[in-house]
C-alpha cells in the first residue's frame, strides 16, 4: 500500500539527493580510473604489437605515444595506475577495520589523492 504522505520525494535516494562525500567521490574516481587503465593498456599493447610488426609500423605507434598528446595520455594513465593502487590499499586498510570513522575516512581519501599525485610525479621524473 502506498504511503499517502510521501509527497514528491523520489522512491529511492540517488546522486541528486545526497551531498557528495570524499568516500563517494573516491569510489566513483576508482571506477573511472579502472576503465582508464583498460584504455591505457590497449595503447601499450598497440605499441608492443607495432614493435613486433616492423620498423615502419612501430615508428607510427611510437611517434604517437611520444608526441605531446601521447605523453599526456601516458601521464594520465600513470596517475590512474597510482591512484587505483593507492585506493586499493585504502580499501585493504578498511578491510582490517581501520579508519572507518567518517572523519578518518575523509583524511584517508585525501591522503590517497596526495600520495597518488606524488607517486605519479616521482615515477615520471625517474
Amino acid at each position: 500500500m502506498a504511503d499517502v504522505n510521501r509527497g514528491n520525494r523520489p522512491l529511492s535516494p540517488h546522486l541528486s539527493i545526497y551531498r557528495p562525500q570524499w568516500t563517494s567521490i573516491m569510489s566513483i574516481a576508482h571506477r573511472i580510473t579502472g576503465c582508464a587503465l583498460s584504455l591505457g593498456a590497449i595503447l601499450v599493447v598497440w605499441w608492443l604489437l607495432a614493435a613486433a610488426s616492423g620498423p615502419d609500423y612501430f615508428a607510427t605507434a611510437d611517434g604517437f605515444l611520444t608526441s605531446w598528446i601521447g605523453n599526456l595520455i601516458m601521464f594520465g594513465s600513470l596517475f590512474a595506475l597510482c591512484f587505483h593502487a593507492c585506493n586499493g590499499v585504502r580499501h585493504l586498510i578498511w578491510d582490517l577495520g581501520l579508519m572507518l570513522d567518517p572523519d578518518q575516512a575523509e583524511v584517508a581519501g585525501k591522503m590517497t589523492l596526495v600520495i597518488a599525485a606524488l607517486l605519479t610525479v616521482l615515477i615520471w621524473i625517474l
